[in-house]
């Protein structure tokens, strides 16, 4: 699925584990273009295919930049890169090795999901080029023809995340910084926003900091990885301040021990149905957990890894 947002931007559908649930992002401008966020190496083809029905050649790909190394962002960067010849892969300095050297990036995830479960969701992990990465520090700016993007240091989903604004759209693309809305949960137009805590660098403090200077930008929207663009609306940042701030009470109020992080599961779950509820959601309970199972194991998992570090 490739769908156009405007501003020469088109969003592509990577297919992670669902459909609507990862996104690529396609900026054209004149003969030049750029790919945000590669997905994880399955989705590769599907890059390639949107680009060819945007009339995409891989040739004019200037840029690949992820917004951070989790590989559901970047796993599929050096695959990507050899398939684009004149392609530099922008990488936050603190991922630079992790792409050259996916092998610590691989390690991590199995310990998450296990060797099926990675196999079956990633595949295989081609390192990138090492002379065609290129660290993209904070404040630089990269031209795409007479378009400039500008990258923006934002830890506090993971300390080598960075987001990318783009001034001819007034748009940020946000990675996992500003959330996660899922179009199957917008009810009445109005998206229906999470933090996303995934392991093991989660900083509510660096988070809250990294919303405030997004929005500092005055954009006119976000252009989410999970999942699509999302038009500025009143109440937004605000909504994800106060959501990071309850998942750190629940995070904090949860037992110690081995059952931790199930407990935290079900009260992080608890707390979202509720929020829906009140969204206008009127799907049954099981329904909206199973809708919503992996992306609370995987924040309870990185709330309590903050506890750890904090204590």
């Amino acid at each position: 699925m490739i769908e156009a947002i405007g501003h020469g931007i088109s969003c592509i559908d990577t297919g992670y584990m669902r459909p609507g649930l990862a996104a690529s992002f396609l900026l054209q401008h004149g003969d030049e273009a750029a790919i945000i966020e590669t997905g994880a190496p399955r989705s590769v083809g599907r890059i390639l295919r949107g680009m060819a029905a945007a009339g995409v050649a891989p040739e004019s790909v200037r840029w690949i930049i992820p917004t951070h190394v989790h590989l559901d962002h970047a796993g599929g960067a050096g695959a990507l890169l050899a398939h684009c010849p004149n392609a530099s892969l922008l990488v936050h300095p603190r991922g630079v090795r992790h792409m050259i050297d996916p092998t610590h990036l691989i390690a991590g995830s199995v310990a998450v999901y296990g060797q099926q479960r990675f196999d079956a969701l990633y595949g295989t992990v081609v390192p990138a080029d090492a002379s065609r990465v290129v660290a993209a520090s904070d404040g630089s700016d990269w031209s795409l023809g007479s378009r400039v993007l500008r990258i923006r240091d934002t830890p506090g989903h993971a300390k080598h995340h960075f987001c990318i604004w783009d001034e001819a759209s007034a748009s940020w693309f946000t990675g996992d910084t500003f959330g996660i809305a899922y179009r199957e949960l917008c009810f009445d137009g109005i998206p229906f926003l999470m933090p996303t805590t995934t392991p093991v660098q989660f900083d509510p403090a660096a988070l809250h900091a990294s919303i405030d200077l997004l929005m500092a930008a005055e954009p006119s929207g976000f252009n989410l990885t999970h999942f699509g663009h999302v038009a500025v609306r009143a109440g937004l940042a605000q909504t994800l301040h106060a959501e990071i701030d309850s998942y750190v009470r629940l995070c904090l109020a949860a037992p110690a021990g081995p059952q931790a992080q199930a407990a935290l599961q079900e009260s992080l779950t608890a707390h979202t149905v509720e929020r829906l509820r009140a969204a206008g959601c009127r799907w049954r309970f099981g329904a909206i957990a199973r809708f919503i199972a992996f992306d609370m194991d995987l924040n309870a998992a990185g709330l309590l890894s903050w506890r750890a570090t904090a204590a």
